[in-house]
């Protein structure tokens, strides 16, 4: 493991980010990974002691059966491996997974709520910051990757099942995906039909598709840069914007499009009234 560390550094990769989910053996196994608590710490000790300063800790709260308690020891134990920078979501039940095809039971509503303000009040105790719905980072030590993706900014699609997003200067935004099966997209590499799908976001779909990016951030965004990265006016925006600030949902600043501290906890509502 610390060679393969040692490779992606002398490579030029300058942040990771590891998927332990939990440090707790039951979890993990309901979750269907492979690692254990153990194995995660050491991993992170080990792209460490490779010379990686910039990793980030992912970890899921809300899952089946889970306590508070428990969910507060994930972070404790995360924050004791010293990282500067913390994901900390919500487990979704994604079509396609085990979850979804037989749903567990999980935290209500009242008990998500409690994980969450609790979990957030401990990771801010520890100097950490939250700059999106999920994210977690020492000030200065924000991810900038996924900045971009909530900024709305372009990117490329590289490797198998890579999506890119384009904006052209005739104002078209397109997005692409490559084909999603590593050996399909090896055999076509350097084709056009390493390109499964593109397609291009019309005017109509802008708004939302902005939205749904720039809304996770706490400090949201501006409209000069809404209507910079859409090429839309800030009529688009409505009505929604009009309803979501009648509803406490979004602050009243016509200059910002920022969720409130309510619009943020019940975000998916939100960006329903633009849809």
């Amino acid at each position: 493991m610390a060679g393969r560390f040692e490779g992606f550094l002398a490579a030029g990769v300058n942040r990771l980010s590891i998927g332990v989910q939990s440090f707790q053996g039951h979890h993990l196994e309901r979750l269907g990974r492979i690692h254990g608590g153990d194995e995660a710490a050491d991993a992170v000790r080990a792209a460490q002691r490779a010379g990686f300063e910039r990793i980030n800790v992912d970890l899921m709260h809300g899952l089946p059966g889970q306590t508070a308690a428990e969910a507060l020891d994930d972070v404790e134990q995360a924050l004791a491996l010293g990282v500067e920078h913390l994901s900390h979501y919500q487990l979704t039940l994604e079509p396609g997974t085990a979850f979804f095809a037989r749903p567990p039971t999980l935290p209500d509503d009242d008990q998500l709520a409690d994980i969450e303000a609790a979990c957030a009040e401990r990771i801010e105790g520890a100097g950490l910051q939250r700059y999106e719905v999920s994210a977690w980072a020492v000030p200065g030590e924000e991810c900038h990757h996924n900045l971009n993706y909530w900024r709305f900014g372009d990117y490329l699609a590289i490797g198998a099942g890579g999506h890119a997003k384009l904006s052209r200067p005739e104002g078209h935004i397109r997005r692409t995906h490559k084909q999603r099966l590593p050996r399909l997209y090896q055999e076509l590499a350097g084709t056009d039909a390493a390109t499964a799908g593109e397609r291009d976001i019309t005017p109509d779909e802008r708004p939302l598709e902005y939205l749904m990016n720039a809304l996770r951030l706490t400090g949201g965004t501006s409209m000069a840069d809404a209507r910079a990265r859409t090429g839309l006016s800030a009529a688009a925006f409505e009505p929604g914007l009009s309803e979501a600030r009648r509803r406490g949902l979004m602050v009243t600043d016509p200059a910002r499009l920022q969720a409130t501290a309510l619009g943020q906890r019940f975000l998916n509502d939100l960006l329903g009234l633009f849809q």
